[in-house]
């Protein structure tokens, strides 16, 4: 289904797209960011923060901790200081591509199994699967971020992979 390589390139993308939209967002003010816009998240600050703790649980998956809810938990409102998230996402997007550097492709065998919510519910899904998830959960939410940026008025940076510098 997917490589190691995939992981690293779309890693890759993932800190180069998050730097742009960062660097974007930043131009707007703070009544911008956390203005209602009608996306499932309603602003952009929030749905930055749903990918951001979103991105964390995946990744724990990945690397195996069956109970993420239990160490991370998920919020909308933080961080709530901009410079706080600006640099918890450097971070974060830091993780991911040091998890995808550290990859070969016997990694991706197996399955990743995890205990969702209320800790009771077994859920198993393929190894690649969930990797493949965590790219495409964040394209998902950034393609809904590149909508209420636009709409805000910002010009965006190139989003698509043929473009990755």
């Amino acid at each position: 289904m997917i490589s190691a390589e995939y992981c690293r390139l779309m890693s890759r993308y993932n800190a180069w797209q998050n730097t742009s939209f960062v660097t974007v967002a930043d131009g707007l003010t703070e009544v911008a960011r956390h203005k209602d816009r009608g996306a499932f998240f309603q602003s952009i600050a929030a749905t930055l923060n749903h990918l951001y703790w979103a991105d964390a649980m995946i990744l724990l998956r990945l690397k195996g901790n069956e109970r993420p809810e239990e160490t991370i938990k998920h919020s909308l409102t933080h961080p709530s200081d901009w410079n706080d998230f600006k640099a918890l996402r450097s971070k974060r997007d830091e993780e991911i591509e040091e998890w995808a550097a550290r990859l070969v492709d016997a990694d991706l065998d197996g399955m990743v199994v995890w205990y969702p919510g209320d800790g009771l519910t077994r859920i198993e899904k393929p190894k690649t699967l969930c990797a493949a998830e965590l790219f495409n959960h964040q394209t998902h939410h950034r393609g809904q971020v590149h909508a209420m940026l636009t709409a805000a008025g910002a010009e965006l940076q190139p989003t698509n992979l043929s473009m990755l510098p």
